[in-house]
């Protein structure tokens, strides 16, 4: 079953700006679509050029994901000493997607920059020069401390600052980040900016008067929503296999331009409105047992108290 939604608005637009409201008959149709509904949300846009992309890139440094991650002594957070660190996936996701949209040429309008950006300590400058060795222009780091960490609203809000000064006009940024698995930082952005947003994308497409189309996954099948640019894109898994940097590309990161400041100079507030009580780790698993027959897995189970 194929089901066509007609929209009449801006874009696929969230926040403050609200949610466009179907019209017509095709919206009683949409009531009795299951989940297996591929779902084209249309709007009405002009037919003029797409405008170049100056697409904003932020990633994490986050502890690898290889890593058994360990709770410390302390118990108030993840041990990172000593731990091996290194971009979060999704945001390699974000970098890949970015270089491959300049080199497919697939932006009517091009690309005229791909600028990665990182809140973290000092060392969060490795991952801003993987980032531009896979192909960005150039990087812009808020230097943090050690153990400093911003919540998500905290880094929309600094993400929103960064937008506006250096007039960005598409967003890709990971879903979530793997160590807290949050999901929340390019919702709260693009309602901070008013822009359209399409979540968990797994296809990107560029059309004509700034519209973009993102194919995302849900449960038991696919949306494919369209929006128009200014936008926020959030990646997902299937979107890509990001490339590993060529020794040439990494000789020539380290040439790029890589531009350190603080929140201090960008009028950002770091304080946390959330306060961690206790970090434990999941009890161990014990170890299973076999049994001869049904009537034996049935004794078992009477005596573990689970019938």
């Amino acid at each position: 079953m194929h089901v066509t939604l007609i929209y009449r608005g801006s874009g696929l637009v969230w926040g403050s700006l609200g949610r466009a409201k179907p019209v017509g008959p095709s919206s009683s149709r949409a009531s009795n679509c299951d989940s297996s509904t591929t779902t084209n949300v249309l709007f009405n846009a002009p037919t003029t050029n797409m405008s170049a992309l100056r697409i904003l890139v932020p990633v994490k440094r986050v502890i690898d994901y290889a890593v058994k991650p360990r709770v410390n002594k302390a118990q108030t957070a993840i041990e990172t000493n000593g731990v091996k660190h290194s971009m979060n996936p999704f945001d390699e996701l974000s970098i890949e997607e970015s270089v491959r949209i300049r080199e497919k040429k697939s932006a009517p309008g091009g690309v005229e920059e791909i600028l990665a950006f990182s809140a973290g300590p000092t060392k969060s400058q490795d991952i801003l020069r993987t980032a531009m060795a896979m192909g960005a222009d150039r990087s812009l780091l808020v230097e943090m401390k050690d153990g400093e960490e911003l919540e998500p609203l905290g880094v929309a809000k600094l993400l929103q600052k960064v937008v506006e000064k250096e007039k960005s006009n598409l967003v890709f940024l990971g879903k979530q980040s793997i160590d807290d698995d949050a999901g929340q930082t390019g919702q709260m952005l693009a309602g901070l900016l008013g822009w359209s947003q399409a979540t968990q994308a797994s296809k990107v497409v560029f059309k004509d008067g700034d519209i973009v189309e993102v194919t995302k996954e849900v449960d038991g099948g696919t949306d494919v929503v369209r929006g128009k640019l200014p936008m926020v894109i959030t990646t997902d898994l299937r979107l890509n296999e990001p490339r590993y940097a060529s020794l040439q590309s990494i000789m020539k990161a380290k040439k790029k331009k890589l531009e350190k400041s603080t929140l201090g100079d960008w009028g950002v507030d770091g304080t946390k409105r959330l306060k961690t009580l206790k970090v434990i780790e999941p009890p161990s698993r014990q170890g299973g047992g076999k049994v001869d027959d049904v009537d034996g897995m049935i004794s078992k189970l009477k005596e573990l108290g689970a019938l």
